[in-house]
């Protein structure tokens, strides 16, 4: 693997470390070391800049989705400092994902993430 697409693979691990972590201090902590300072994230249902806002909204996600598990699916592809992937959301207790989407992220010099912007591909019905 180059050393980009490492530096790619490892911001998108980071990304869904943030993502599934459950405990509020870890979830502080993996969004610290995923997003720079600055760092934004918007989709359909937000836009946010920040730490605490970002971890404002993933915490929203799991008070929505409790139970619920982020996994990428597919390659993660990206040229510059421009990376895009597919993910799902998935129930731990019987494998149905009601949720999925691509996020497109850029990240700063130090391979941390400087923007997401997150499209909804499949929601609930009625959600």
């Amino acid at each position: 693997m180059s050393a980009t697409m490492e530096r790619y693979e490892t911001a998108v691990a980071r990304y869904f470390e943030a993502w599934n972590a459950r405990e509020p201090q870890t979830r502080a902590k993996a969004v610290a070391a995923a997003w720079t300072v600055g760092g934004g994230y918007t989709d359909p249902l937000a836009e946010v800049v920040g730490h605490d806002r970002i971890t404002a909204v993933i915490a929203a996600a799991h008070e929505q989705f409790p139970g619920f598990t982020f996994r990428i699916t597919g390659p993660v592809e990206g040229h510059h400092d421009t990376v895009r992937f597919s993910w799902e959301l998935v129930s731990t207790a019987d494998g149905s994902a009601p949720v999925a989407g691509s996020d497109v992220i850029t990240l700063a010099e130090d391979g941390r993430i400087r923007t997401v912007y997150g499209f909804l591909d499949r929601v609930p019905a009625g959600g």
